[in-house]
Protein backbone atom coordinates (compact mmCIF):
# COMPACT_ATOMS: atom_id res chain seq x y z
CA UNK A 1 0.00 0.00 0.00
CA UNK A 2 1.05 3.41 -0.34
CA UNK A 3 1.99 6.00 2.41
CA UNK A 4 -1.37 7.79 1.72
CA UNK A 5 -3.16 4.90 2.63
CA UNK A 6 -1.62 3.58 5.23
CA UNK A 7 -1.64 7.01 7.04
CA UNK A 8 -5.53 6.73 6.23
CA UNK A 9 -5.61 3.38 7.50
CA UNK A 10 -3.97 4.22 11.03
CA UNK A 11 -4.84 8.09 11.32
CA UNK A 12 -1.10 8.94 11.17
CA UNK A 13 0.05 11.67 9.18
CA UNK A 14 2.16 11.14 6.37
CA UNK A 15 4.76 13.08 7.41
CA UNK A 16 5.36 11.03 10.82
CA UNK A 17 5.31 7.61 8.74
CA UNK A 18 8.39 9.16 6.84
CA UNK A 19 9.87 10.24 9.97
CA UNK A 20 9.20 6.75 11.57
CA UNK A 21 11.38 4.96 8.45
CA UNK A 22 14.36 7.97 8.86
CA UNK A 23 14.12 6.42 12.34
CA UNK A 24 13.96 2.91 11.36
CA UNK A 25 11.32 2.42 13.52
CA UNK A 26 8.97 1.44 9.69
CA UNK A 27 10.23 -0.29 6.45
CA UNK A 28 9.24 -0.08 3.30
CA UNK A 29 10.01 -1.35 -0.36
CA UNK A 30 10.13 1.12 -2.98
CA UNK A 31 8.26 0.81 -6.51
CA UNK A 32 10.24 1.20 -9.44
CA UNK A 33 8.51 4.13 -9.34
CA UNK A 34 10.59 4.79 -6.06
CA UNK A 35 6.65 5.05 -4.31
CA UNK A 36 6.95 3.60 -0.69
CA UNK A 37 5.10 0.46 -0.89
CA UNK A 38 4.17 -0.79 2.84
CA UNK A 39 2.86 -4.27 3.55
CA UNK A 40 -0.02 -4.85 5.35
CA UNK A 41 1.71 -5.37 8.66
CA UNK A 42 2.95 -2.29 8.72
CA UNK A 43 -0.99 -1.18 9.92
CA UNK A 44 -0.24 -3.07 13.11
CA UNK A 45 3.66 -1.39 12.88
CA UNK A 46 2.34 2.03 13.19
CA UNK A 47 -0.16 1.54 15.78
CA UNK A 48 2.19 -0.36 17.80
CA UNK A 49 4.68 2.90 17.35
CA UNK A 50 1.75 5.09 18.23
CA UNK A 51 1.11 3.47 21.33
CA UNK A 52 4.80 3.53 22.98
CA UNK A 53 4.85 7.17 21.86
CA UNK A 54 1.44 7.74 23.87
CA UNK A 55 3.64 5.69 26.95
CA UNK A 56 6.39 8.60 26.74
CA UNK A 57 8.71 6.22 25.17
CA UNK A 58 11.24 7.98 22.56
CA UNK A 59 12.34 6.92 19.39
CA UNK A 60 15.68 5.38 20.34
CA UNK A 61 13.86 3.08 22.49
CA UNK A 62 10.75 2.01 20.66
CA UNK A 63 13.79 1.15 17.95
CA UNK A 64 15.34 -1.13 20.56
CA UNK A 65 11.44 -2.68 22.00
CA UNK A 66 10.30 -3.08 18.41
CA UNK A 67 12.08 -6.37 17.46
CA UNK A 68 10.89 -7.86 20.83
CA UNK A 69 7.52 -7.85 20.06
CA UNK A 70 4.93 -9.18 17.94
CA UNK A 71 3.21 -6.24 15.57
CA UNK A 72 -1.02 -7.72 15.99
CA UNK A 73 -0.99 -7.85 19.96
CA UNK A 74 2.22 -6.20 21.33
CA UNK A 75 2.83 -9.11 22.85
CA UNK A 76 6.76 -10.10 23.40
CA UNK A 77 8.10 -12.58 20.77
CA UNK A 78 11.48 -14.89 21.54
CA UNK A 79 13.73 -11.77 21.44
CA UNK A 80 12.33 -10.28 24.22
CA UNK A 81 15.42 -10.07 26.62
CA UNK A 82 16.15 -10.36 30.44
CA UNK A 83 17.89 -6.54 30.26
CA UNK A 84 14.68 -5.59 28.22
CA UNK A 85 12.46 -6.37 30.73
CA UNK A 86 14.99 -4.49 32.74
CA UNK A 87 14.41 -1.50 30.94
CA UNK A 88 10.65 -1.76 30.72
CA UNK A 89 10.07 -1.97 34.12
CA UNK A 90 12.18 1.09 34.87
CA UNK A 91 10.03 2.94 31.68
CA UNK A 92 6.65 1.82 34.03
CA UNK A 93 7.74 2.61 37.34
CA UNK A 94 8.79 6.04 35.58
CA UNK A 95 5.31 6.30 34.20
CA UNK A 96 4.03 5.61 37.97
CA UNK A 97 5.60 8.44 38.97
CA UNK A 98 4.01 10.69 36.56
CA UNK A 99 0.99 9.29 37.05
CA UNK A 100 1.43 9.86 41.14
CA UNK A 101 2.44 13.50 40.52
CA UNK A 102 -1.02 14.03 38.38
CA UNK A 103 -3.02 12.51 41.00
CA UNK A 104 -1.38 14.79 43.51
CA UNK A 105 -1.47 17.90 40.92
CA UNK A 106 -5.13 16.81 40.90
CA UNK A 107 -6.09 17.16 44.12
CA UNK A 108 -4.89 20.75 44.89
CA UNK A 109 -6.91 21.69 41.92
CA UNK A 110 -9.88 20.27 43.55
CA UNK A 111 -9.15 22.01 46.59
CA UNK A 112 -8.70 25.38 44.71
CA UNK A 113 -12.44 24.57 42.80
CA UNK A 114 -13.72 24.18 45.94
CA UNK A 115 -12.56 27.04 48.44
CA UNK A 116 -12.97 28.91 44.68
CA UNK A 117 -16.81 27.55 44.51
CA UNK A 118 -17.03 28.61 48.38
CA UNK A 119 -17.23 25.25 49.68
CA UNK A 120 -14.45 24.11 52.21
CA UNK A 121 -12.88 21.09 52.49
CA UNK A 122 -11.41 18.66 55.33
CA UNK A 123 -8.66 17.74 53.82
CA UNK A 124 -5.13 18.58 55.56
CA UNK A 125 -4.02 20.69 52.99
CA UNK A 126 -5.51 24.22 53.47
CA UNK A 127 -5.15 26.88 50.58
CA UNK A 128 -3.57 30.36 51.92
CA UNK A 129 -4.39 33.38 50.45
CA UNK A 130 -1.60 35.55 49.19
Amino acid sequence: MRIGELAARTGVGERSLRYYEEQGLLVCDRTPGGHRDYTERAVDRVIRIQELYAAGLHSAKIRRILPCMRDADGGPNVRATPALVAELKTERDRIDRLIADLLRSREVLDEVIDTAAGRTTAGPTAVAAS
